[in-house]
């Protein structure tokens, strides 16, 4: 066997042995891709922050959710902290490394937003500075690690952690994490949400899925489509800066 050769077993070696516990996590994840659906279809926000490999993988997670997955759909509501380049490198400078994501989560994140992190180690200080600050504002704080326990992982609500030693490893099953969950939010996204021709401005009867405070409606199930407004039948209510209107086949210039 070629050198080449044992490298890529070895590495896809490790990477199988880490499948089979972490498809303990598929009824997490679903739970969550639900929790963000309801969360973003009523006007809610995501961060996501990471170091290193993991801020490339936190934007490629916000890009699934401003963009698409597969279907076409409106845009969601989903800031990358570790590509605001100019805060971080200010953040950084005024206040210290240790702040550039906590400053952020407390100028963008609201009482219960979602702030989602990543950590091959659990161990970036500046991630669990994010957490502590999302948790004093309200919002779900969720983390990606590997292995527990570690302070990433204490400082929040809820985590998926990887069970294996191997930092790639971890990386790559937190990218197939992303896809999936964000998968599972496309899935539960109410009806006007869902895959069409071109994605429009955000419908605001979506936000008949989710209660004034930001609670699921308890006698909706998951991924049922958003009650009527009365008075509105086949119409589509958009929301435009300002105003709600009936988006009707004219248009009176």
């Amino acid at each position: 066997m070629t050198a080449s050769m044992e490298v890529l077993d070895s590495h896809l070696a490790g990477l199988a042995s880490a499948l089979l516990p972490y498809r303990t996590e598929a009824a997490r994840l679903a739970r969550w891709g639900d929790e963000l659906a309801r969360l973003l279809a009523g006007g809610g926000r995501v961060l996501v922050a990471g170091n290193g490999g993991s801020a490339a993988e936190a934007q490629h997670l916000a890009a699934e959710l401003v963009g698409k997955l597969r279907d076409d759909r409106a845009p969601l509501s989903a800031i990358a902290l570790c590509a605001e380049t100019s805060s971080l490198t200010a953040i950084g400078n005024d206040y210290g490394f240790d702040e550039v994501f906590a400053r952020q989560v407390r100028a963008h994140g609201r009482p219960d937003d979602v702030l989602l992190l990543l950590s091959t180690s659990g161990r970036s200080a500046n991630l669990v500075r994010a957490a502590r600050a999302g948790r004093e504002l309200g919002m779900r704080c969720w983390a990606l690690t590997g292995p527990t326990p570690n302070p990433l992982a204490d400082a929040c609500t809820e985590v998926l952690a990887v069970p294996c030693p191997d930092s790639q490893v971890v990386q790559e099953l937190h990218l197939v994490s992303a896809h999936v969950l964000c998968g599972y939010v496309d899935a539960y996204l109410p009806v006007p949400f869902g895959p069409a021709s071109h994605a429009g401005p955000v419908p605001a009867v979506a936000r008949a899925a989710v209660s004034p405070g930001g609670s699921p409606d308890p006698v909706r199930p998951a991924g049922a489509g958003p009650v009527r407004p009365s008075g509105v039948e086949d119409e589509l209510v958009l929301r435009v800066p300002g105003t709600l209107r009936p988006a009707g086949p004219e248009e009176v210039p």
